[in-house]
């Protein structure tokens, strides 16, 4: 096996998370360099939307920890592999579609909070995630899901291009809303996830830090995939016994 090949399946096995608060770029910077390195792309946030999603529509109290708790483990969350890409359903419903809107927004950071409906994310995306070939983005996922994950990335930047972000990603979805409520918005969630008392929005230890606030997309997928590929490039270099998998025989296997 030659160096190049080794180097690739190296990076076909890691698991690279990329936290940061709304609006910091992880979406698009996630999904471009999962496309790039051959990797399944994870959106946590997603998850999360979508228990939401289906607690406004159940008319279920978003603030009622207990009541949005019960809901996150009763319902079938389903994650589906479709033309190399993850989408989630609830029965027979896909969630993208349904999942963007700003009223979605508002209320997935008081519903994200409660700790019985991270448990219910976490064990999830422990199960998509934790065999390695994925880039997974959300709030907590260098943190908390995958702690020993081999690359962790921590995306920020200032509150004004953040804001135009999301501005431009609603208007591509052909949602309408003016920038102060974007920002508001933005802000408020920067709140209630920094301070939540379950796993807050904070930088990972180990993360690498970067700033998007002046940097393109194709700038920021760059960087993190240079970071992964030195990953791999020392990860080549441990000595490890023929068949054995190196990437995987410190971590833990979560169930």
């Amino acid at each position: 096996m030659n160096r190049e090949h080794t180097i690739q399946k190296i990076l076909e096995s890691l698991i690279i998370t990329i936290d940061g608060p709304a609006g910091s770029g992880k979406s698009t910077t996630a999904s471009l360099l999962a496309e790039r390195l051959g990797l399944i792309y994870l959106d946590t946030g997603a998850m999360y939307r979508a228990v939401t999603y289906e607690v406004l529509k159940r008319g279920i109290d978003p603030e009622n920890g207990e009541a949005v708790s019960k809901l996150s483990e009763e319902i079938a969350l389903e994650p589906r592999l479709i033309d190399g890409e993850l989408a989630f359903y609830i029965g027979d419903e896909e969630m993208e579609s349904k999942i963007r809107s700003p009223e979605i927004s508002k209320f997935v950071s008081p519903v994200s909070r409660h700790t019985g409906v991270r448990r219910a994310m976490v064990r999830l995306q422990r199960k998509i995630g934790n065999r390695g070939g994925v880039v997974v983005e959300g709030r907590d996922t260098g943190s908390v899901v995958f702690p020993h994950a081999q690359v962790k990335i921590f995306l920020i930047a200032d509150i004004a291009k953040r804001s135009e972000r999301r501005l431009e990603q609603l208007r591509s979805m052909g949602i309408e809303q003016n920038i102060e409520a974007i920002t508001e918005n933005i802000s408020s969630r920067d709140s209630i996830d920094s301070n939540r008392a379950d796993s807050p929005l904070l930088r990972p230890p180990g993360s690498i830090l970067v700033d998007t606030s002046k940097l393109t997309i194709e700038e920021q997928v760059s960087t993190i995939e240079a970071a992964a590929r030195n990953e791999a490039e020392r990860i080549s270099k441990l000595k490890v016994s023929p068949g054995e998998k190196a990437i995987f025989s410190t971590m833990p296997f979560y169930y």
